[in-house]
């Protein structure tokens, strides 16, 4: 690869409890060590602050930044290696970046769904007619029994029956 260096991607998700200033210091060394090793900055993207999957460090949420930028293998290596042991860094990856992919922040996928699936609720929980009566009190009404009839009790196994080849 003579002449030609590849471009990389930082994911990081920082400490939410840290004030702003101290965020971007993190961004402004990244660069720096980029700068000073002879790659190029191509983009910064804040993400903002997003609800993590699972609390990290006791931490809830995360505050999300995409580093993109030109680079040889040893200043990335230099700058994973600075990152990790920063303690406002919950987490970072590092990944080549896909010319042409998108670094704007990811929308979010629970809000946009939601229209969508209304309207296959609704037919979903459509109520049957008057004049229809259910074939079994006991049916129509789940919530008189004790004990889901899905939940074994502590005498029976569980069965898994076997599958058949198409």
């Amino acid at each position: 690869m003579i002449g030609t260096v590849p471009t990389y991607e930082i994911l990081l998700m920082l400490d939410p409890d840290h004030a702003e200033a101290r965020q971007d210091e993190i961004v402004a060394r990244a660069r720096e060590q980029v700068e000073k090793s002879g790659g190029t900055w191509q983009s910064h993207d804040a993400w903002g602050r997003r609800r993590l999957t699972y609390p990290i460090g006791k931490k809830e949420e995360g505050v999300y930044h995409l580093l993109v930028f030109d680079a040889d293998g040893p200043t990335l290596d230099e700058v994973s290696r600075v990152l990790k042991i920063d303690d406002a860094v919950l987490r970072h990856m590092a990944t080549r970046h896909i010319a042409g992919s998108r670094t704007g922040a990811p929308r979010d996928d629970g809000a946009a769904l939601a229209p969508a699936a209304a309207p296959a609720e609704a037919v979903a929980v459509a109520e049957p007619p008057a004049d229809e009566a259910p074939a079994d009190e006991a049916a129509a009404d789940v919530s008189t029994e004790a004990e889901p009839e899905y939940a074994p009790t502590e005498e029976e196994p569980i069965e898994v029956p076997a599958e058949e080849e198409e």
